[in-house]
């Protein structure tokens, strides 16, 4: 996606996007201390996907970035004045492995989601002794996040391994299946980024929640639909996940990522 910076408020939208001319949004800046801007306001979001001739200019007065593995990129696309974006949302696509298997005599009915001590984690899948699980690799073994391929070796000599020495009936399970999907990672502190951001006046931020967001996602849609509809938090004051915490460099550790 790209962006055009937008100094005169009844400027068109531009012309509609193509792979020529990319995606993007049309802002408006408030040069308080020219030449750079101290603020903007975006009016466009210019839409188009590589595989659909549709094109269609939206404006908008709220926008919420909720881009998930991509919401760091989408602040740092070609034109948007980067003083507006320092710092730059530290959020990175990480692919992540899930597996499945069967496991007859596995823990039963009772087992609760199980995180091992050395990142390993499982719960059970139905009644049948299915269950799934994976583990998250080190950073020095992150995977390239450029396609969703599984590493089979991955649950073979890292993760089954762990698994067994937790359960011992899991020696001898049967791997049945496997995915890959991506986390919007937080490298600052693996904790979501929500609230308003500083300094592009109608945009808010919910993505970086590195792996949790389904655990938090009905309270961060509350939130956010309490700033866009209130102005203000009123069930819910998340102000310690906002965008403060990135400039003074505090961050808010999440130790539990799995």
């Amino acid at each position: 996606m790209g962006v055009h910076n937008e100094v005169c408020p009844l400027a068109p939208p531009g012309p509609p996007a193509s792979p020529q001319n990319p995606p993007a949004f049309v802002i408006s800046a408030n040069y308080m201390t020219p030449p750079a801007p101290s603020s903007a306001r975006i009016k466009y979001v210019h839409v188009y996907m590589p595989d659909s001739l549709e094109y269609q200019p939206v404006a908008c007065a709220i926008v919420v970035n909720a881009a998930g593995a991509w919401a760091g990129k989408l602040l740092e696309v070609e034109g948007l004045p980067k003083g507006l974006c320092r710092p730059s949302l530290p959020i990175q696509p990480r692919k992540r492995y899930i597996f499945t298997w069967h496991c007859p005599n596995g823990p039963g009915l009772s087992c609760p989601f199980l995180v091992d001590t050395s990142g390993a984690y499982f719960r059970r899948d139905g009644f049948a002794g299915n269950y799934l699980g994976g583990m998250s690799p080190s950073e020095e073994e992150e995977p390239d996040p450029s396609d969703l391929s599984v590493d089979h070796n991955y649950f073979q000599e890292q993760v089954w391994p762990r698994l067994a020495r937790r359960v011992p009936a899991f020696e001898s399970l049967r791997v049945q299946g496997s995915w890959a999907g991506y986390y919007d990672y937080n490298t600052f502190d693996q904790n979501g980024v929500l609230g308003p951001h500083p300094r592009l006046e109608n945009l808010f931020l919910a993505a970086g929640f590195s792996g949790h967001g389904l655990q938090h996602a009905p309270a961060a849609g509350r939130a956010v639909a309490e700033l866009v509809i209130k102005g203000r938090y009123e069930t819910l004051d998340l102000r310690r996940l906002g965008w403060d915490r990135l400039v003074d460099g505090e961050p808010l550790q999440e130790h539990g990522v799995v």
